[in-house]
């Protein structure tokens, strides 16, 4: 049966010494065993399905890397718990460039609906594919559009490289760089949309957030950040504060770092330490509508 002795534990089983009960033993401390991570594996899910509607506290980020299949690409580069659609990009690119060489990609992003249901914030993501990806290029507009009436405005970001199709060439529209601006939350009464603006580059793993908040009463946005940006490399966008619901929270840090500090930023830029119980909270409802996903170029 078997050519060669088995280990289990200290102890050296020679072939014809594997009993039937020896077997059983082993077969039911495997069983057990999936059991047990069965088991664990429900109280999660049960947990993460238990929270309010329309209203989602956000839990800070990581800054370890999950384990992942060496076959599957990273979920997000900054493990963002709003992630970008980074194994879209990854994998179209592929597809592209071994098959075509070059090509245009779309993909529409899930809606953010508002609190009153009145509006809708989507994005739509452009990838430009060349045969190397430093020299391909991913760039986004964000929507937002009146339910009612089905006008729909378009919210731009004023970041280093944002992209605004308002103006002529910039520095966001350099081969190998990503810029993509998607929507992450309306405020409670939803007057107000929360944006993440995500900066970085193809070919380095230089990386950070901006967040862009944009008043439906005024049509106007402002970008923000944390002030302090000498103190860290990288920060990402969590959400609303929920200490004080006109202030947005970040984390921010070096890459790596095993604890990052979590700060509050107002719509002026005005950064402090966010206190000890504050937390990042976001409202409305997410939607996924039949055109949302991949498309293809035109």
């Amino acid at each position: 049966m078997f050519k060669r002795p088995l280990n289990i534990g200290l102890y050296l089983i020679k072939p014809r010494q594997l009993t039937l009960t020896t077997v059983l033993v082993i077969a039911s401390a495997l069983v057990a065993g999936n059991l047990s991570a069965s088991a664990k594996r429900v109280v999660q899910v049960k947990a993460v399905t238990e929270q309010v509607p329309n209203q989602k506290t956000v839990p800070a980020v990581r800054p370890t890397v999950p384990v992942t299949e060496p076959s599957q690409a990273q979920v997000d580069p900054l493990e963002s718990p709003y992630p970008v659609p980074w194994n879209w990009v990854m994998s179209t690119h592929e597809q592209v460039s071994s098959t075509k060489g070059s090509g245009v990609r779309f993909y529409r992003t899930p809606s953010v609906i508002s609190p009153d249901g009145k509006y809708a914030a989507y994005s739509r993501v452009q990838l430009r594919v060349k045969p190397e990806l430093y020299q391909s290029h991913v760039s986004s507009v964000m929507f937002v559009e009146n339910l009612q009436t089905k006008q729909l405005r378009v919210v731009t970001a004023s970041s280093p490289l944002a992209n605004n199709p308002n103006k002529a060439k910039e520095a966001g529209d350099m081969p190998g760089i990503v810029t993509i601006l998607i929507p992450v939350s309306w405020s409670a009464s939803g007057d107000r949309l929360l944006a993440r603006q995500f900066e970085g580059s193809l070919s380095a793993s230089d990386a950070s957030d901006y967040a862009v908040v944009w008043d439906r009463n005024t049509g106007r946005s402002n970008t923000i950040s944390p002030s302090n940006a000498a103190e860290y490399g990288q920060a990402i966008l969590l959400g609303w504060s929920k200490a004080n619901p006109k202030d947005v929270i970040f984390q921010a840090g070096e890459l790596g770092d095993e604890k990052r500090q979590l700060w509050a930023v107002n719509i002026q830029g005005k950064t402090i330490a966010a206190k000890l119980e504050d937390q990042p909270i976001v409202f409305g409802s997410t939607v996924k509508q039949a055109w949302a996903g991949p498309q293809a170029g035109w």
